[in-house]
């Protein structure tokens, strides 16, 4: 058997170390050649790395949320020499079982204090309860010639009893076991490479939750599904109903490491507000007749075209107005003193996904028409909530367009996306009464809430730019022009 060491591979672009955000693998996992290993982080995107042999997972040399240089080992591997194919060995083996005995009926060892001598079974061949060791010798010379790896695969692909030197089990399981006093050395494991679950220990009686040996063999052939159920325990059984339930006193406390993604996030917000000196404006906004264009636009295009939502609408406002106000479409390098302006609108979308904020661009967002950058939002959201956006989808942004939906309130403070200089946020559309030519009218009202960075953006500045988005969709007719 040879060790292989996995080093963090260079994933490129000048990237010199990423976070580990997540293990696909355990210790004493059997992994075949190309199987992921673990997902790393890096500045933008989330990468796989897959292994490049087949073997048993030795060591695991890194946590979830270490930051690890490129070419770091973060996995060993233990290889058969001979690099035998494991799916093929694991096929042999099911193929000389039916001469052999099943390994997995085994007793497992009980304490030297109590030593009950184990009942043998019934031999395959013979069926008279006795054992004969020259047909067993004999059954057993064929698998010599496989590899020590395969020899300790099942038909299935999990190891063989007794091949792993210390139980495997998650902290949860164990920590339960070591408030019952259970040695997990003495608990049959069920799971893929012998991993111990919460099911295993419900299955255990009382008397062994006291720490003696199990009443039953676990025995998984066929002749232990017609033995009689050991009796469970109802503390146990109650607990293990949901296995990835933790077991806590309702005063503890439940500590949370911030990785992957979230520590991004959370390294992002911090950057910015301590660079950028944030000036926010909100301004009130009349959308009655852009929401009655928008749903006669959907009743006569939305099956042809798509439905459309007031983003696409507010995309194109922003495009517009950024053509007399160059100054918000802009990035700031405050280390160099450098502010760059950008012909073309790569337009940040604010996008919320399971593993947090994300802002995916659009590029080129001027170009779009109402349908296109319907299209587009669609798109990008899409790939942010499932996990498929690139490190190119999510960098290049010059300008961020930010929205709460429904819940967008009536005011918010959005935080810059460093280091451009603007970002423009939508509150939720209500019906409010508002005079209108000496009447009191129902109007539905909409609020944009904004933030600019005072270093380059002045207030004056920002007040036109956004007075100008408000004369675009108070008439959207001229959004069409």
């Amino acid at each position: 058997m040879t060790i292989q060491s996995i080093k963090m591979p260079d994933i490129g672009e000048g990237i010199a170390e990423v976070e580990v955000v997540a293990w696909r693998v355990q210790v004493g996992d059997v992994v075949a050649e190309d199987q992921i290993l673990a997902d790393v982080m890096t500045d933008k995107a989330t990468v796989e790395i897959p292994s490049h042999v087949a073997g048993t997972v030795v060591s695991l040399d890194a946590v979830v949320g270490q930051v690890v240089a490129v070419g770091t080992p973060i996995i060993h591997i233990e290889q058969a020499i001979d690099h035998v194919n494991i799916a093929q060995a694991a096929i042999k083996i099911k193929a000389e079982a039916k001469e052999v005995p099943d390994a997995r009926s085994t007793e497992p060892i009980a304490p030297q204090d109590a030593q009950p001598k184990p009942q043998r079974q019934p031999n395959a061949r013979s069926g008279d309860g006795r054992d004969s060791d020259s047909d067993v010798a004999t059954s057993l010379k064929p698998a010599a010639a496989v590899p020590p790896l395969a020899q300790r695969l099942l038909a299935d692909g999990s190891p063989l009893a007794g091949t792993a030197s210390r139980p495997i089990a998650s902290p949860a399981v164990r920590r339960r076991a070591w408030e019952l006093g259970i040695d997990l050395a003495q608990v049959p494991a069920s799971g893929p490479a012998g991993r111990i679950f919460q099911a295993d220990l419900a299955a255990l009686t009382p008397a062994n939750a006291a720490g003696t040996a199990p009443a039953q063999a676990p025995i998984k052939s066929e002749a232990a599904s017609t033995r009689p159920q050991a009796p469970i325990s109802s503390e146990i059984n109650s607990y293990s109903r949901n296995q990835d339930e933790r077991y806590r006193p309702l005063e503890a406390q439940e500590v949370i490491p911030v990785i992957g993604l979230r520590r991004k996030i959370a390294q992002k917000m911090q950057d910015a507000k301590r660079r950028i000196p944030h000036f926010t404006y909100v301004e009130e906004i009349d959308v009655t007749e852009l929401e009655d264009l928008r749903a006669r636009l959907n009743t006569q295009y939305g099956q042809a075209r798509g439905r459309l939502t007031v983003l696409p609408f507010l995309m194109r406002a922003m495009v517009l107005a950024v053509r007399d106000h160059p100054e918000v479409n802009a990035r700031y390098d405050d280390d160099a003193g450098v502010v760059t302006r950008f012909a073309a609108v790569h337009l940040g979308l604010a996008t919320q996904t399971a593993g947090g904020l994300m802002v995916p661009v659009i590029r080129h967002a001027e170009t779009l028409d109402l349908w296109a950058a319907a299209s587009a939002v669609l798109k990008v959201s899409d790939a942010a909530r499932n996990g498929k956006a690139t490190r190119d989808d999510l960098s290049g942004s010059t300008l961020t367009l930010t929205s709460l939906g429904a819940l967008g309130g009536i005011v918010s403070t959005p935080v810059i996306n460093h280091p451009e200089v603007a970002i423009v946020g939508t509150n939720r559309i209500v019906e409010r009464p508002m005079i209108k030519g000496g009447l009191v009218v129902a109007r539905k009202m909409m609020n944009l809430s904004s933030s600019f960075d005072h270093r380059v953006v002045d207030g004056m500045h920002a007040a036109e730019f956004i007075q100008q988005m408000r004369g675009y969709l108070e008439c959207p007719g001229t959004l069409l022009v």
